[in-house]
Order: structure tokens, then C-alpha cells, then sequence
């Protein structure tokens, strides 16, 4: 999902090793809302910030689906600082991400996911012995929305009692930068694939064409 859209990544990532503390990197996740007015507020200041990437991410566990959005950008940090907050205020979840984490940490990794799905996550990375240190973890406020998803051999009756059930579920939103040796990388991306989880490798986005 993320392949497609690392030369788009690559330019902001060159220049944000140049040692300059002016600009970081931040990622923002949670409901769909939200994220469009940080995307909105994002554009209205594009000389000063860059909206890198956004995705709209379904993930489907037993009858319910799961919606959020995910979106990468770059720029000025007193600006980034004013969007985090648009951010926060509405219930989300952000990371900040220096140029300092980038330099001086090995092989940095970028996890969103529902909570209980990042908590199994790390479940599994600890049971195949995966080495990996936690850099910065945020949580959202505010619950990202859930849908029922239903099969439709289902009596549309079983359908109108089971829906408020699962509408009624709170799900957390969970964004997670880790470092990781450079042997265990791919393990981690593995391990984060087997679990739904959206998983962006740093290294990936810092290599030269």
C-alpha cells in the first residue's frame, strides 16, 4: 500500500536530514473527520507545510469493520505544532517525528493500528524473539468509527439487532514509531502484514534512486 508512494517520500526525507530542526515530519491518524481538517488547514498553508501522503485504511475483523485515516506530512514545525493541535482537539493521535530520530535511530518503523490489534502486534514480535525498542507512541481520544459487516446469508432481523451492538464498540487508534536492528526489519514488516497493521519503513523512504 505504502510502496507506491515512496518517491513522493524520498525528496522530504533528503531534506530533512540536512540537520535542520525548522522542519519535521508528523503523522496524524484517526476518524476521517478529523483528518480532513488537518488535511484542510494543511493546504490552506501549503507554502509553509506539505501534505505527503494520506490513506483511508478498512480493516475488516470477524463482523465488524474498522475505518480510519492516516496522513504523513512535512514542514515548518511551528506550523506542524498548529495542525497537531487541530489534531488533538478533535480526538486524534499524532507523532512528531525530528530529524534527530531519523539520524541517530537505526532503522525506524512507523505502526498504525487499532490498539488491541498494535497490542498483538508486539505480542507476536516478542514470541519470535524480535529485538525492537518503542521511540514515541500516541493514542487517540476520541474512538475512530466501526461498521458491521455481515455476510448476507444473515436474516436481515439478525442484521437489525447485531448492528447497534457493534456500533456501539469504542475503538482506540494506535500510532507507534519503533527502532529495530536492520536483521529484524523485515521480520517486523512480516509480523505487522500478518496483523493488519499499517507499517511505514523509514529506510525504504530514505534510500537514493
Amino acid at each position: 500500500m505504502i510502496e507506491s508512494k515512496i518517491k513522493v517520500l524520498r525528496k522530504a526525507a533528503q531534506v530533512s536530514t540536512a540537520q535542520s530542526s525548522d522542519k519535521i515530519w508528523c503523522v496524524i491518524a484517526g476518524n476521517e473527520e478529523m483528518v480532513n481538517n488537518v488535511a484542510y488547514a494543511a493546504i490552506s498553508s501549503k507554502d509553509r507545510v506539505e501534505i505527503l501522503f494520506r490513506e483511508h485504511v478498512n480493516l475488516k475483523e470477524s463482523f465488524v469493520q474498522k475505518k480510519f485515516d492516516f496522513i504523513m506530512i512535512y514542514g515548518e514545525n511551528d506550523k506542524v505544532r498548529d495542525l497537531s493541535l487541530i489534531c488533538k482537539e478533535n480526538g486524534g493521535a499524532y507523532l512528531k517525528i525530528a530529524p534527530y530520530y531519523v539520524n541517530n535511530e537505526p532503522n525506524l518503523v512507523l505502526l498504525v493500528a487499532p490498539d488491541d490489534t498494535i497490542k498483538k502486534f508486539t505480542g507476536d514480535a516478542e514470541k519470535a524473539n524480535i529485538k525492537f525498542s518503542f521511540i514515541l507512541e500516541d493514542k487517540t481520544t476520541g474512538f475512530i468509527e466501526t461498521d458491521v459487516y455481515l455476510t448476507n446469508k444473515l436474516p436481515q432481523i439478525i442484521r437489525d439487532i447485531v448492528n447497534p451492538l457493534f456500533k456501539m464498540t469504542d475503538v482506540v487508534l494506535s500510532t507507534i514509531l519503533i527502532s529495530t536492528e536492520e536483521q529484524d526489519a523485515a521480520k517486523i514488516k512480516k509480523v505487522a502484514k500478518d496483523n493488519n497493521v499499517f507499517v511505514v519503513e523509514f529506510k525504504e523512504i530514505l534510500k537514493e534512486e
